[in-house]
Parts: structure tokens; C-alpha cells; sequence
């Protein structure tokens, strides 16, 4: 099946194609020149917000493409990023809610894995997180364990076959037990997979690609003792990999597809979106989320925020319109805060972006549950104006803030690309 580099290249902004085929492949450990951060601060465009760049990355020691959601622990946000550090292979990485970064883990690559990805989780102290490639075996990918001193160690390394291979959608809690996704593997459609803290490894579900779905890539989230997840592809629609799925399983294995997605506007008039990329939010017995694409009913395709109950009826919240500066490819989770949800979209904005050409450096944005989108910022893009590009990543709300992650963009010369930044901005 995919791999999340392949997920994400199919996303199919032309810029981004050529972010990820220009940025990822940066492996160089030696820092890059970079312009002072208050030099930045007089690019970025004021908004009402109070959009602030906290840590533009250099494209050396201290990484290189943050991938994941940021975690609060202890007064300090926690992330990775999925290349750079000492080795090319990726960090684990601190920040002060004001911007001082601290590097605490750089990958090596074997054994103790390569391209972090997904939001680490904060399990006693101790930070959990998964690396999609890597490992003791044939590049399977790694659940890992770091300290905030930067004490890791590897937990699991996947071996590629029934265990699955290329986790990258983070990791939950529940019950003591870690689960997590893989994206392949099993029989080559993906897994539901949980581990022991000292790991033990258990396959809970193998994904079979039709009905049931194919490629899970988010996060997944526990209510009530069951797990609720995405595909991105499989279920039952025109397209032949699948459009994608709203699924739970049980801790004994047990997987039920709540929801297929029927695909986009081309193709089937109902426009329920296509290709959830992230996880769910559970809020008040109803389940949250987006679609990477389908919705709109003008010839676009740009994504939807979708509710689902918890018997399966699906409700469209938001279609985004690619043409009017809302955004467009949500690929992360939301949040709550404030009786609204918040997320970013990968693409659309300001349009017609130097960088980012026609499809935009992507959004930050609200909506209701009753349908009601107001975007908070615009990325711009990369060395002009700073603010960064591409957020992948979905949003950490703390003190009334808001704190992110750009895949791109920012003041450093990764190639023609940027090498990402961390954010905040006022709710």
C-alpha cells in the first residue's frame, strides 16, 4: 500500500509535490545560515490574531520537517521532526511557549528508528511516539520511548510482515496499553497494533482493503473503552483504492466500519468528502473530522469536516470551496476550544502564492458545529514572508492560545523549500 510520504504526495498540490520530493530528501546535519527572528517577525502579516512564528529550523542540528502535533508536558511543548539532527534522520524536539528550542533525541536510523511521525503522548513523565522507517529490521518503522533528559529507547521494531510496517498516525492510550496504527503491513493494507510499555506487541486487526478499509493513518482515539480511527482508502466507492472509512475496533479485535465515504463531487452528487488523513475528536456522543478531499459541489474536490454518530450516520459540517481563500486538503485533526473546533488545511488560502503557486500554502481555521468557517490565518509561504507552509500537523490549544507546526516554509534554505516552523496564534 502507502507509505505516509506517499499519502502525502497524494494530495496533489503541485508545490507540494515538489516540497516533499525537495525537503525530505534533505539529510545534511550542517546548519544553514539563517536571518534573526525579529527580522522575521517584520515579514509576517499582522493579523487579529496575534500570528506569531515562535522557532523557524535551520535545516541542521536542530531539524528539519516537524511532522506532528505538539504535546504540553511540564510547561514545555514536545514534537518531532521527521528529518535533520545529527544524523539526517530526524528529532525529538522541546520549546518554550515563548520559542526556545531544545533538541533532545536525533535519530540515527538503526535501531532506534528513522522520520518520526505523529504527536508524541505524555505517559507518566515519559514521551511515546512512533518512527515510520527504521529499526532493527528490513526499515519497518519503531514505537519508541524518550525522557525529557533524551534518554531513548526503542520499545518495538517492526518487521514488515503480519506485524505490520511504517506506523504513523502517533499513539493512544487505554487501560495501561499503548495502540497505534500502521499504515501497511498485515496483508498489506495496514493494522491496528497494541504495545506493552516494556513491548510486547500485539496485532489487534488486519486490514483486508475493502469494506473494511485500507491504510489507517491517523491517530487513533479511546470512548469508553473501545478505539475509533480512519482510512484513508478502502470501503466501497468508484474510485478503486477506496475513498476511506470511519472505523472502531474493540481491544479483542473485533473492527466494525462505521462509515464509507462515498468519494467526491465527480462522482457521486451526495459530496460526503473522500479520504479522511487524521485522526477523530470525540465531543458529546458525536465523532469529528476531515476529509482530505471531496465535498464541494462546483468541480472542486477540497475536503470536508464531517460529524459521525456513534451508530454511523454521517453528517457534513463544512465543504471547503478552494476559490475563496478558505482553505483546501484538511489533513489534520481538530480541537476544541470555546464551543468552536479549530484545524489547519495543507493547501488554499492566499491565492495564487509566489511559493506555493495556485493551491496555497494552507490555512488555520474555526468552525462551528452548525457549519460556520472563519480562517484565522493565511500562510504565505517561505523566505518573504516567513510564516511558514504546509501544516500538517493539527493544533495544541494551551492558555488560551493556539501552538503548531508548518511542514515547510519559515526562513531557512531547505533547497527551495523552507524547513518549517513552530507557531502560535490567539483563538
Amino acid at each position: 500500500m502507502k507509505t505516509l510520504a506517499a499519502v502525502r504526495y497524494a494530495l496533489g498540490a503541485a508545490a507540494l509535490v515538489a516540497l516533499l520530493t525537495a525537503c525530505s530528501g534533505s539529510n545534511s546535519a550542517s546548519p544553514v545560515p539563517i536571518q534573526r527572528l525579529s527580522q522575521l517577525q517584520n515579514h509576517v502579516q499582522p493579523t487579529g490574531n496575534h500570528y506569531k512564528v515562535l522557532h523557524s529550523f535551520g535545516g541542521g542540528a536542530d531539524g528539519v520537517d516537524p511532522s506532528g502535533g505538539l504535546t504540553p508536558m511540564d510547561g514545555l511543548l514536545y514534537g518531532v521532526t521527521s528529518y535533520g539532527g545529527a544524523y539526517g534522520k530526524g528529532t525529538v524536539f522541546s520549546i518554550t511557549p515563548s520559542g526556545t528550542e531544545n533538541v533532545l533525541y536525533s535519530f540515527e536510523g538503526a535501531p532506534d528508528g528513522n522520520g518520526p511521525t505523529g504527536a508524541l503522548i505524555d505517559v507518566g513523565g515519559t514521551l511515546y511516539g512512533t518512527t515510520e522507517f527504521g529499526g532493527t529490521y528490513d526499515n519497518g518503522g519503531t514505537v519508541f520511548s524518550v525522557t525529557p533528559g533524551g534518554s531513548e529507547k526503542v520499545l518495538y521494531s517492526f518487521a514488515g510482515g503480519n506485524d505490520g510496517y511504517d506506523p504513523s498516525g502517533g499513539l493512544t492510550l487505554l487501560s495501561g496499553v499503548l495502540f497505534g496504527t500502521t499504515v501497511n503491513g498485515g496483508d498489506g493494507y495496514g493494522t491496528v497494533f497494541s504495545v506493552t510499555t516494556s513491548g510486547q506487541e500485539t496485532v489487534l486487526y488486519v486490514f483486508s482493503g475493502g469494506g473494511d478499509g485500507a491504510a489507517p493513518n491517523g491517530q487513533l482515539i479511546a470512548v469508553k473503552g473501545v478505539l475509533y480511527g480512519t482510512t484513508f482508502y478502502g470501503g466501497r466507492c468508484v474510485i478503486q483504492e477506496g475513498c476511506g472509512t470511519v472505523f472502531k475496533v474493540t481491544t479483542s479485535g473485533h473492527e466494525t466500519a462505521l462509515y464509507r465515504f462515498k468519494g467526491s463531487s465527480y462522482d457521486d452528487p451526495s459530496k460526503d468528502g473522500g479520504n479522511p488523513a487524521a485522526g477523530l475528536l470525540a465531543l458529546k456522543g458525536k465523532l469529528y473530522g476531515t476529509t482530505a478531499f471531496g465535498g464541494n459541489s462546483n468541480g472542486q474536490s477540497c475536503g470536508t469536516v464531517f460529524e459521525v454518530s456513534m451508530s454511523g450516520r454521517e453528517r457534513i459540517i463544512y465543504r471547503f470551496d478552494c476559490t475563496n481563500g478558505d482553505g483546501r486538503i484538511p489533513y489534520s485533526n481538530l480541537i476544541p476550544a470555546g464551543g468552536l473546533l479549530y484545524g489547519t488545511t495543507s493547501g488554499g488560502g492566499v491565492p495564487y502564492s509566489e511559493y506555493c503557486e495556485r493551491d496555497g500554502c494552507g490555512t488555520i481555521f474555526s468552525v462551528s458545529t452548525a457549519g460556520e468557517e472563519q480562517v484565522l490565518h493565511r500562510f504565505g509561504g517561505y523566505y518573504s514572508d516567513g510564516d511558514g507552509a504546509y501544516p500538517f500537523a493539527g493544533l495544541t490549544a494551551l492558555k488560551n492560545r493556539l501552538y503548531g507546526a508548518t511542514y515547510a516554509g519559515g526562513l531557512s534554505h531547505c533547497d527551495s523549500a523552507g524547513c518549517g516552523t513552530v507557531f502560535k496564534i490567539a483563538k
